[in-house]
């Protein structure tokens, strides 16, 4: 893995942007990276752009990723690629829900289905995740979120 891995997620508020960027901060921690976030809310109200940066690696000085330097775009919605331009690169890989099955892509569960996407490249342990879902969801919400988590994975 890189010495700082930059993951940015996109999208509207109401999307689940915040509560993204907010487990993957917490899996990065409990594997013993150090861990920096940063958030950009929008409009309070659903509609608004959100946006959250998370770095993790040996050492982090700053929790905004600078321009240009995104590993991954997690955009919950296409039109938010376009707000993030500045800080994608070549390299950046845009995760988006088009990367999804149909249904998923349509369900409130979009931001976790995309969370198992982006679990491809950071190859976290899935037990982590699940563990991270039932500590922040009710039981069944927490269950159905992995279902969607296991299935964007392919297992």
């Amino acid at each position: 893995m890189k010495d700082t891995v930059n993951v940015m997620f996109a999208g509207l508020g109401g999307q689940g942007i915040i509560r993204a960027s907010d487990m993957l901060t917490e899996a990065a921690f409990r594997l013993g990276y150090d861990v920096k976030k940063s958030e950009l809310h929008g409009m309070s109200q659903r509609g608004g752009s959100v946006s959250s940066d998370v770095r993790f690696g040996k050492k982090i000085y700053s929790p905004m990723i600078p321009e240009g330097e995104a590993d991954y775009l997690v955009a919950v919605t296409e039109d938010q690629i376009e707000v993030c331009r500045p800080y994608l690169s070549a390299n950046t890989v845009i995760i988006r829900p088009s990367d999804i099955g149909e249904a998923d892509a349509k369900s409130r569960m979009l931001n976790i289905a995309l969370f198992g996407v982006l679990n491809r490249y950071l190859k976290f342990d899935v037990e982590l995740w699940k563990t991270l879902l039932r500590e922040n969801f009710p039981a069944a919400v927490a269950e159905a979120n992995i279902e969607v988590f296991l299935r964007a994975i392919g297992e």
